[in-house]
């Protein structure tokens, strides 16, 4: 099999694809052979050493991928081979065209979801919907502002929220990357590089301020939207995709009885299995329903993952970039 490999920390630019032993499956676990991984931002911090993982070198990069069972080893039997999978392998592994975990570490894919679809689902969409729903406690009715709108937890965070019936400001930086967030059910749009995000916030508020803040970039835009925040709104810290983490005058949050609202989904999924399920049996039936459907900008070839995750760094991609092997 090929896999894509980290040899040594650095930019995408210094990974390799190279022939590895196929693998076996060993008692306990279940061998899939990968037809598509999701990309996601936390890959191109991880093979710098820049994410609060650090695995041994050589590793494959790579959390989430989708393919077909392809052997199942000894004491395994609640899958089979030929079974479509999604397999979430932790924070690393999923970039190689096939993956051994544990049966407990895949999900089923819905009929009719193709393999695209399903690898650029459970990170973005787990993590948005978590949030969203877990963290936030969203209501029906209340205001959305999600920034970052156009990337692949912004679009999922955009179509969650709409399904738990909120009203939802997406923002993002340009007009075409704001026509995906409308065709995804945003309600009003903000380009942030051409608008003033405070005022435009003020105006589509009538001053009353937003509910709920997603924000996966930090930045510059988090102060501001922390101060166009409602009394008693809840600021979800998802991640800090601009590169620098904000610095919060506290006072805001005093001023306006607010919560800033830590989200780390993944450390949830390990401590809170059992209501992790409940989310994402929830998710699923969106997924196979249609509520939900993962917006896949582009694919590459194992071969161009430094493309890949070039063009996610700069924020080249609407909605999820995803890796195909070709098999």
């Amino acid at each position: 099999m090929r896999a894509v490999l980290c040899k040594e920390l650095g930019p995408p630019e210094s990974l390799v694809v190279e022939e590895r032993d196929d693998l076996i499956a060993e008692p306990g676990t279940v061998v899939v052979d990968v037809k598509a991984a999701g990309v996601n931002f936390p890959d191109t911090l991880i093979i710098q050493g820049l994410y609060q993982f650090k695995p041994e070198l050589p590793f494959s990069p790579g959390s989430e991928a989708a393919g077909v069972v392809r052997a199942v080893g000894e004491g395994v039997g609640a899958v089979a081979p030929g079974d479509r999978v999604i397999a979430l392998p932790g924070a690393w592994g999923a970039f190689a065209e096939q993956l051994r975990v544990a049966p407990e570490q895949l999900v089923p894919i819905p009929d009719g979801v193709g393999f695209d679809a399903a690898a650029a689902l459970v990170l973005t969409y787990g993590t948005s919907h978590y949030a969203l729903k877990e963290r936030a406690k969203l209501q029906p009715g209340e205001t959305v502002l999600v920034l970052g709108a156009a990337g692949g937890v912004g679009i999922a965070a955009v179509q969650i929220a709409k399904a738990l019936g909120a009203r939802v400001i997406a923002a993002a930086s340009s007009k075409e990357k704001l026509a995906v967030c409308r065709d995804n059910g945003a309600d009003e749009l903000i380009d942030y590089t051409t608008e003033d995000l405070g005022a435009r916030l003020k105006e589509l508020t009538a001053n009353a301020g937003v509910d709920v803040v997603y924000d996966p970039v930090g930045g510059d835009y988090s102060e501001v939207a922390l101060r166009r925040m409602a009394w008693g709104g809840r600021y979800l810290v998802i991640g800090f995709a601009a590169g620098e983490i904000p610095k919060i005058p506290l006072n805001l949050v005093l001023l306006k009885s607010c919560s800033i609202v830590g989200v780390f989904w993944g450390a949830f999924t390990m401590r809170e299995p059992a209501r992790n399920q409940e989310l994402m049996a929830e998710l699923m039936g969106w997924l196979a329903d249609g509520t939900v459907k993962p917006v896949v900008s582009k694919t590459y070839p194992l071969d161009r993952v430094a493309d890949a995750l070039n063009d996610l760094l700069a924020r080249r991609v609407t909605g999820k970039a995803v890796l195909v092997t070709g098999g």
